[in-house]
């Protein structure tokens, strides 16, 4: 199986001196291409700063990420914002929805962000794949936290990525739907031949994955 995502040495810290914290201390990894991978570890364990390493969104102290071909620490600011854009999709917990926009509007926004047309036909076969046909000219206020998690993952997929990165996707919510959220993401995997890497807590959701990786203290640790 190729590896679509590598990090080597890759350490984070904050501050200096004895008040320095180490939020990643070393962290070599590699995921698989089409795998469904859990990053799993306690509150403070550094686990979202990796996955916020992993997906550009902060830069290390050391050590390197590469997704592809493309060393993340070589790209200027421009240069990241579009390759996130282009390769990673990502779902937080929060949903991030925008509230003025239509659900339709809300899913299709990263593509007009890239000044670029969507394709109504990859996109509405996520959306009825999500169980979203019927809601695409509603406002976000109106669903359920459940279907706004289900718009956040159409929102993710819009753009065809290679890599989707989901940072506590079932927090908000209880745990039927919690469930169905988790089946779903498997469901847009495997249909749409994406990695999937998602942060948890719970290590009942870690189970439905491919592979488990536990960090604790900024390492990993199994």
């Amino acid at each position: 199986m190729e590896t679509i995502l590598e990090t080597v040495g890759l350490k984070k810290y904050y501050g200096k001196g004895d008040a320095i914290v180490k939020a990643l201390d070393g962290v070599d990894l590699t995921i698989e291409q089409g795998k469904f991978t859990a990053i799993i570890g306690t509150s403070g364990s550094g686990k979202s700063t990796l996955l916020h390493m992993l997906g550009g969104l902060d830069v290390p102290t050391e050590g390197s990420v590469r997704i592809g071909g493309t060393e993340l620490s070589r790209l200027d600011r421009e240069q990241a914002a579009i390759f996130r854009r282009r390769n990673i999709g990502f779902v937080f917990q929060n949903y991030n929805l925008i509230p003025v926009l239509t659900v339709w509007e809300n899913i299709v926004f990263p593509i007009a962000l890239d000044g670029q047309k969507p394709d109504r036909q990859f996109i509405m076969q996520a959306v009825k794949l999500l169980g979203l046909e019927e809601r695409l000219d509603g406002l976000p206020g109106n669903l359920s936290g459940g279907q706004q998690q289900r718009v956040a993952i159409a929102r993710a997929l819009a753009l065809k990525p290679s890599i989707i990165l989901a940072d506590e996707p079932t927090g908000n919510l209880d745990s039927k739907t919690s469930d169905d959220v988790i089946r779903l993401l498997r469901m847009t995997g495997r249909e749409f031949q994406q990695t999937i890497v998602m942060i948890t807590h719970n290590p009942e959701i870690a189970q439905t994955a491919d592979r488990i990786i536990r960090i604790e203290d900024g390492r990993i640790v199994a």
